[in-house]
């Protein structure tokens, strides 16, 4: 590990920032979480709380003055086709406000929880984090990471073991092996592990971490990832 980072984490209090952040912790980083009024007692142990609205640059910007790297893991909870307009009012605009909060305080480094793309699902989803990209490669921050996980399997998020014969199936053929791959379930312990990765390496220019590089950052959880081949279209 390099030296020790100052991060700011929009989206900390839910299902990946929550198992992310305390390993960040542990790893001597200090991070500062932001909350919305009333779930203040969701921000992990041993990071500081920051009270704001993930939509309103205005409402935080002061607290990321002083960090290196910004954290962006706000999404709508469990998405699915039904939820499009939210899309883009929440998972858009909280990484517009968090790449306009991070360029004034002159973050060096953005990291954004994007989704697999392309993909033949959840169209209104993966059009929304793609425009996210797109607005914070704009910003030119001196380091950018997309990772691009497509479902992150863990307690609450278990479905797509129903999806795993046809998977499988998937993975065999040539002509849809590469979507396979690209469209695969990784881990929560591989999610949080590869974050952790990101925030510590900085890239030159922009990175994108896609699914097998995410279960490459999990190390021994890798094996099992591997083994099963899953899909689903949820983040967050």
């Amino acid at each position: 590990m390099g030296a020790s980072r100052r991060i700011f984490v929009a989206g900390g209090t839910g299902y990946i920032g929550r198992a992310a952040i305390p390993r960040l912790l542990r790893r001597g980083h200090l991070v500062r979480v932001l909350a919305r009024p009333g779930s203040e007692k969701r921000v992990p142990e041993g990071a500081e709380t920051v009270v704001g609205n993930a939509l309103d640059a205005g409402s935080f910007a002061r607290a990321v003055a002083s960090c290196d790297t910004l954290l962006h893991l706000v999404g709508v909870a469990h998405p699915s086709p039904a939820k499009a307009r939210q899309f883009r009012g929440i998972d858009l605009a909280s990484a517009r406000a968090s790449g306009e909060a991070g360029r004034r305080a002159g973050v060096s480094h953005f990291v954004f929880l994007s989704v697999a793309q392309p993909a033949p699902a959840m169209k209104a989803y993966v059009q929304a984090r793609a425009q996210g990209e797109a607005f914070l490669k704009g910003l030119a921050f001196p380091a950018t990471t997309f990772l691009r996980p497509w479902y992150v399997l863990g307690p609450g998020h278990r479905w797509p073991y129903l999806l795993l014969p046809g998977y499988g199936l998937a993975e065999l053929l040539p002509w849809t092996r590469e979507t396979a791959r690209r469209l695969g379930l990784v881990t929560l312990s591989q999610m949080a592990a590869a974050l952790v990765d990101a925030v510590e390496n900085p890239p030159t220019g922009v990175r994108i971490v896609a699914v097998p590089e995410i279960r490459r950052a999990g190390g021994s959880d890798s094996g099992k990832a591997r083994e099963h081949s899953w899909t689903g279209s949820a983040t967050a």
